[in-house]
């Protein structure tokens, strides 16, 4: 047994308590209660006094890979961006992989994060078994993993975006894909590891591919992700490519529904959104690559008031450097205030988006997201009496708002501690920051024995400001969108 005692509880779902403790028993949480812990021979009893207890951080969008890419393109558009990094990730093999996600993942756990999705959809061929390696850096650091294989068919010769030699086939995917559910996918209450189908976005993945991997999924009892609605120029390409959308789109393909869940949805009209609530279909918030990218402000709040799901996402590390998962609150609430008006998204919103709202992306809202009596002991310990956050009286506003988290007290993953007192505990970290950073160091080497001899920037840009007249990645606000 395991005695969390003396903390204010926020368990976003019901009131909270400004002194309790949580009981744990093996995996679960048996009790959540305010008051003095009972007497309990035998117990591990983690002393919570100056601590913030909050559902463990669940990130819903994430390109693992990229932790060996960052820094690079750093004044490009989305499109500009992946055009001169998919030479770079052509070169990448599975150590690549492995020390990228050790990294990527370690500094997840440090923000708070016990569960993460990743987004995996280049696989080049030779290169080693890529989805096995982030999978085995996961096991290693203990976090619950959602992986999810992902896919591209439609290359440049097909008028998608990609280069062909990074694409696959239809046949290809289809059997990659069905392979790694088969051997990875655990569906048990207590898993660690769920596998996702996600082929990639509309403007790298054929019609067919999009129909025959949701099929596939569906047939398996599987969650479906892909890239949705990030920018403009996403939705000029699918208006000339496919005369709709991207949303509209995606419905034509039948991929809404409550087993989906997209990343960014930053361009979508009000009938989308209404879609999305009535269909059950998610969203991966990621506004600090929104914002990296120039792509927009996803219309948070009001998917929120159409009652449409969003979670939250770091993304990719290469384009999203170095951030954390705890940061992406205070990002997402700033950026609706900015847009809305300062009552568009409260703290206790945001830290929902990271919780239970992630939660109902990866369809574990009954295991996950909140600090209940039966779900999965998955809990993070924020210090909050430190000489500077303990000016702010209100804990979950200060944990919301602040611009580097609270040290991190303790991180537990089904009961069992990942992180204590802001160290990793389940790898050295030195060692895994250093595996992140020969990963790059590998990467680039890679990419250059393949001919990418210059750090890769973005083709046919010139070296200032785009013009007033340029065609614009973000559009104006539309005051029809505006929150009342």
């Amino acid at each position: 047994m395991v005695l969390i005692e003396n903390a204010y509880l926020a368990p976003v779902v019901g009131p909270e308590i400004t002194s309790g403790y949580i009981r744990i028993e093996g995996d679960r949480i048996v009790e959540v209660a305010a008051g003095p812990a009972p007497e309990a021979p035998g117990a591990t009893r983690i002393d919570g006094t100056g601590c913030l207890a909050t559902p463990g951080l669940v990130n819903t969008h994430h390109h693992l890979y990229q932790w060996a890419s960052q820094g690079l393109a750093q004044d490009a558009t989305l499109f500009e961006w992946l055009v001169a990094l998919y030479p770079v990730w052509a070169a990448m093999d599975a150590d690549v992989v492995k020390g990228a996600a050790t990294a990527g993942l370690g500094h997840l756990a440090l923000s708070g994060c016990t569960t993460s999705s990743d987004h995996h959809y280049v696989f080049p061929k030779g290169r080693g078994d890529l989805f096995a390696a982030e999978i085995e850096a996961a096991r290693e650091l203990g976090i619950r993993f959602h992986p999810a294989r992902g896919s591209m068919d439609r290359g440049q010769s097909k008028g998608g975006l990609p280069p062909d030699v990074v694409v696959e086939r239809l046949d290809e995917i289809l059997t990659a894909t069905a392979e790694a559910v088969g051997a990875y996918h655990d569906p048990s209450f207590s898993s660690k590891l769920r596998v996702a189908v996600a082929p990639c976005s509309p403007f790298s993945a054929s019609a067919e591919l999009m129909t025959e991997t949701a099929a596939l999924a569906r047939s398996e009892g599987v969650r479906l992700h892909t890239h949705l609605a990030e920018t403009v120029d996403e939705e000029e390409h699918c208006r000339a490519q496919f005369g709709a959308r991207p949303a509209a789109y995606l419905d034509k393909l039948g991929w809404l529904g409550p087993d989906v869940w997209v990343a960014h949805a930053v361009h979508l009209s009000d009938a989308d959104i209404d879609r999305f609530a009535a269909t059950g279909t998610g969203t991966a918030h990621c506004p600090s690559s929104n914002g990296r990218l120039g792509a927009g402000i996803a219309r948070v709040s009001e998917m929120l008031r159409r009652g449409a799901n969003v979670g939250l996402g770091v993304d990719g590390s290469a384009s999203s450097e170095l951030t954390a998962l705890a940061g992406e609150m205070r990002q997402a609430l700033l950026f609706q205030r900015a847009r809305y008006g300062p009552t568009a998204l409260t703290a206790r919103q945001a830290l929902e988006l990271a919780t239970m709202g992630g939660a109902r992306n990866l369809g574990r809202q009954d295991e996950l997201g909140s600090l209940e009596a039966g779900k999965l002991a998955d809990i993070a310990l924020w210090r909050m009496d430190g000489p500077f956050a303990s000016a702010v009286a209100d804990p979950v506003f200060a944990l919301a708002l602040a611009s580097g988290q609270p040290p991190l007290a303790r991180l537990l993953v089904g009961g069992e501690t990942i992180v204590e007192d802001d160290e990793l505990r389940t790898v050295a970290q030195d060692e895994a920051g250093r595996a992140g950073a020969q990963a790059h160091r590998r990467l680039l080497r890679l990419a250059e024995q393949h001919g990418v001899t210059r750090e890769p920037t973005p083709p046919d840009r010139e070296p200032k400001p785009p013009a007033p007249s340029a065609r614009r990645s973000t559009p104006p606000i539309d005051e029809g969108r505006v929150l009342p």
